[in-house]
């Protein structure tokens, strides 16, 4: 496993000042975001599709450095039903440079559509009232799946993967969607990105997660979430207050082991069980506390994951006797 950071935790700072704080830490690759819901403050996508020469000039920006590019990141909603095509040109503009880059994985996000004839993504989180499922179906096979088809059939034409992050607010947001996603499009192409702090904040058990996807996981994040016992034990984890109010949330993103009881504990566990399903790639590290430091929260999570991931791979076997 490598340890590796997404550069838009610390998006504050210039492509250079980032790469700089990836390697004070001692991480060996980083995701850089292109856009969508990104400001995409180290990639200039536009330019990156269009020239050869400005493809060369990132990479070796990246690799003067000492780094590698694990992923490229274009998470959006390319299946809203305004914003969509939009989102789309992203994504596979995304898909393209990573292509062209040897870059092997695009991390990005399902897409929510709307209902038929809605003008904003709905979210179908309950089988009841009894239109909801009606709704669900439309999006999955009337929308999605139609997209994904096509996507997945572009992706593999540049011999990239897409690794889609379960997420809520999104169609993909547990094992068993992306499951039915890869299942109803191609495998070998679509997966998963592994962000296990939106699997937490709904209640799934995290090795249970990780062992449900098994060789389905192509990419992985690195974020902790912490349940603010005193607004969650009251309202639940169903929660709609700004991220920027995080002491009237019932949940929050948060530096890796200030969260997820069990602190290194867990996150020995966690790395332990991703190799034990066959993972061995990337851990990125992505900030998204709202009341850390980004480089010092950064740092915090590099020198943690230093404690438990496994670097080399497996080589013991039993004596032949």
């Amino acid at each position: 496993m490598r340890i590796g950071l997404i550069t838009d935790s610390v998006g504050h700072l210039s492509f250079d000042d980032a790469l700089d704080v990836a390697c004070r830490f001692g991480l060996s690759s980083v995701e850089i975001a292109t856009g969508n819901w990104s400001e995409s403050p180290h990639a200039n996508l536009a330019e990156l599709v269009a020239s050869e020469d400005a493809r060369k000039t990132f990479r070796e920006a990246v690799e003067s450095h000492g780094l590698t590019i694990s992923a490229l990141n274009a998470n959006g909603n390319q299946l809203h039903p305004v914003s969509g095509a939009q989102h789309d040109r992203v994504v596979r503009d995304t898909i393209t440079v990573a292509g062209a880059l040897g870059i092997p994985t695009v991390v990005l996000m399902s897409g929510l559509p709307g209902g038929p004839g809605d003008s904003s993504a709905n979210w179908i989180t309950t089988s009841w009232p009894p239109e909801n499922l009606a709704v669900l179906d439309y999006q999955w096979n009337e929308v999605a799946i139609p997209y994904w088809r096509d996507l997945a059939a572009h992706a593999k034409a540049n011999n990239v993967r897409l690794a889609v992050e379960l997420c809520g607010s999104q169609l993909v947001h547990n094992v068993s969607t992306l499951q039915r996603l890869a299942d109803a499009t191609d495998p070998t192409v679509v997966g998963a990105n592994l962000d296990p702090s939106h699997l937490m904040w709904m209640g799934a058990d995290i090795p249970s997660a990780i062992n449900g996807l098994g060789d389905r996981i192509f990419h992985v994040h690195a974020k902790d979430v912490r349940i603010n016992s005193r607004v969650a034990q009251t309202d639940g984890l169903v929660d709609t207050v700004p991220i920027t109010q995080p002491h009237e949330r019932a949940w929050n993103y948060v530096t890796l082991g200030l969260g997820h009881p069990g602190g290194t504990n867990f996150w020995a566990d966690f790395v332990y069980t991703l190799r034990a399903v066959g993972y061995d790639g990337t851990l990125n590290i992505e900030h998204e506390d709202a009341l850390v430091n980004s480089v010092e929260g950064v740092g915090r999570a590099a020198r943690l994951l230093e404690q438990v991931a496994l670097v080399e791979p497996a080589d013991w076997n039993p004596a032949n006797i």
